[in-house]
């Protein structure tokens, strides 16, 4: 079990920074930002699963020879009150720190999903109070607010996009379509969900330096996959025209700062601003089917990477 600990630690540090540092600068996932968002997500979930699999696999080593016996072990050893023979320091630590990662990781996931949930249901019984309905669009408010805001708020069970008259007063009636029909994109594919996940990856490994450029790269990401399906409906150019009007108008706001949602562009930096439109006017085409699906491929056999290990020292068994 020390060899399979130790690839799996080298497969956790090649995703600790190697890795997603050269996917951050690549030019691919613009092109390709459903697929690039797999791939990230393939990129968190292994590292983690790496990470902690080599903790308990060299903490374990102190058990037994295969994982079966040695959890065997650990648990008539544990309940017994007594430390295997041979047992050193650092393998009881590694094993005790990797239930506390794993503890950690799961109780700020789930604290971070009732803390943005009580948020964005305050959030929407105010925007009940202090909004209208937009008439033929259902599931749109219009808020008085003469800053030109727009921004989804997804609920379990009630969902609304923000409009504000600022906002209106600016767009005509095609770059609205738009606004909208992108801001429908993030509340159907589930953004918040898959932001909210790289944002308590981000807040549990605070000096984690990967997980705040996989969070800055995921909410780019989440803005193509947007911009895209609200194409499918509108021209491009329309909405690269309301993300540029927007912009102009020194308008810094979007949506609400304490809600864990994906906004409108408002929210998104310059930078990543200025890609969208020109991903939107004149940017190159979509990487081909075969491309795509290959990606998807390595992703998936990247994260079946952990299992295979495991299953593989058990089949030795």
């Amino acid at each position: 079990m020390i060899v399979a600990s130790v690839l799996l630690a080298a497969l956790a540090v090649a995703l600790a920074w190697p890795v997603p540092a050269r996917l951050s600068r690549a030019a691919w996932p613009a092109r390709a930002p459903g697929t690039a968002l797999v791939v990230w997500q393939s990129i968190a979930l292994t590292g983690g699963l790496s990470m902690i699999g080599s903790l308990l696999l060299f903490g374990l080593s102190a058990y037994g020879d295969d994982p079966i016996t040695a959890v065997d072990a650990l648990v008539s050893v544990t309940l017994a009150g007594r430390l295997p023979v041979g047992a050193t320091i650092f393998q009881i630590g590694s094993l005790t720190f990797a239930f506390l990662l794993a503890g950690h990781l799961v109780l700020n996931l789930a604290a971070t999903f009732i803390r943005t949930e009580r948020q964005r249901r305050r959030h929407l019984d105010l925007v009940a109070l202090l909004s209208d309905p937009v008439p033929g669009e259902p599931r749109t408010r219009r808020l008085d607010h003469a800053a030109p805001v727009a921004y989804c708020l997804p609920g379990a069970f009630r969902s609304v996009t923000v409009l504000s008259d600022g906002l209106l007063a600016l767009l005509d009636e095609n770059e609205l379509r738009a606004v909208i029909e992108h801001e429908r994109a993030h509340l159907q594919q589930q953004h918040a969900l898959v932001l909210l996940s790289f944002r308590s990856w981000g807040n549990a490994l605070p000096w984690f330096p990967i997980a705040h450029l996989a969070e800055i790269a995921v909410e780019a990401l989440v803005e193509f996959i947007a911009d895209d399906k609200a194409r499918e409906v509108v021209d491009g150019r329309q909405l690269a025209s309301a993300i540029a009007i927007i912009g102009s108008s020194g308008s810094t706001s979007g949506g609400p700062p304490d809600v864990d949602s994906p906004a409108a562009d408002l929210r998104v930096d310059t930078r990543v601003a200025t890609t969208r439109i020109k991903r939107l006017i004149d940017g190159p085409p979509q990487l081909s089917s075969s491309s795509r699906v290959a990606i998807r491929a390595a992703a998936a056999a990247l994260l079946l990477t952990p299992a295979a290990v495991l299953l593989s020292l058990i089949m030795v068994a």
